[in-house]
């Protein structure tokens, strides 16, 4: 299983949520988060933002479907400028339910 992490900007998180939804992934955390890239801030006219507001989605999924949800973010986030966000995949080793205490995997 992979852990997936998408850095999105905060107007574009209702359609990467939609479009998860759609496509049968609906199990999913978000959270509001600030960061900054690359480019360490954004100036608009006089003013520099040091930090910018995203929104972090969080979701696990099965090896063979990470792909398809890595392409559904990245067409749903796009908009072609700088700070579209990352994604970042990473392996799941273990998971449990605390309710029921076992194991997920």
């Amino acid at each position: 299983m992979k852990m997936i992490r998408a850095i999105v900007r905060p107007d574009k998180t209702e359609e990467v949520v939609d479009s998860l939804s759609e496509a049968g992934y609906v199990a999913l955390t978000k959270m509001d988060v600030i960061g900054r890239g690359k480019q360490k801030g954004i100036q608009v006219d006089k003013i520099y933002y040091d930090e910018l507001p995203k929104t972090m989605i969080l979701l696990v999924a099965e090896d063979d479907a990470t792909p398809q949800i890595v392409e559904l973010i990245n067409e749903s986030a796009f908009t072609g400028s700088f700070g579209d966000g990352k994604i970042f995949v990473s392996p799941v080793d273990e998971a449990y339910t605390v309710r029921t205490r076992s194991s997920e995997l």
